[in-house]
């Protein structure tokens, strides 16, 4: 199947998953509102659940690459660190999957696929990374926590200044984490996440 067709399937399934909990969307509907027929979408997918694992693996990707935007961003330590912290914030208030992805909390009307690999025979490359490992709460702030590192340290940093500058990011991105649970007030994120950067070595 060409990228786009796959695409178009995981919009249609994201957007039906919008109007009505998983456990209603059809596989019909969502073929059709892709143009495509029925066995399209499971040659594609295999089953209802490897679609799911598809849809949470790409709203996955899309967080995990506006994190990286932000860290990559112009601007001082405490800047990118502030940005990948809003960013957090606002990729779970604005996407479902993303907040029960980040929180480890799923509703009823959100499909909760095992964060574990699924073993199933294909010779499709896109499905087979869908059975793969799906990220668990604590694997994205490990992800994106030394991916911070890796951008904000200079070469020849001691160790020590390394191993502070991980924990500083951490810190950061569970507080971000927490304001996803409890949002916080006036000044939002950012106000918050500077007053811990100011108390802390980055």
């Amino acid at each position: 199947m060409m990228p786009a067709a796959r695409e178009s399937l995981l919009d249609a399934a994201r957007a039906a998953l919008a109007r009505r909990p998983w456990s209603t969307v059809r596989m019909v509907d969502v073929a059709a509102a892709a143009g495509v027929s029925r066995q399209t979408l499971y040659n594609e997918f295999g089953s209802k659940e490897g679609l799911a694992r598809a849809l949470v693996r790409r709203e996955a990707d899309g967080y995990l690459a506006g994190a990286e935007r932000a860290l990559a961003a112009h601007g001082t330590p405490h800047e990118r660190l502030t940005a990948a912290a809003e960013w957090t914030a606002s990729a779970a208030r604005d996407n479902a999957l993303v907040k029960a992805m980040l929180t480890g909390c799923w509703s009823e009307r959100l499909p909760a696929p095992t964060l574990s690999a699924v073993p199933f025979p294909s010779d499709v490359p896109a499905q087979r990374r869908a059975d793969g490992l799906l990220p668990s709460p604590g694997d994205f702030v490990a992800i994106v926590r030394d991916r911070a590192v890796a951008l904000l340290s200079a070469p020849g940093v001691p160790t020590a200044e390394t191993a502070a500058l991980a924990r500083t990011c951490e810190l950061v991105l569970r507080l971000a984490l927490s304001c996803v649970a409890a949002p916080p007030g006036e000044g939002g994120v950012a106000e918050l996440v500077r007053g811990v950067l100011h108390r802390q070595p980055v």
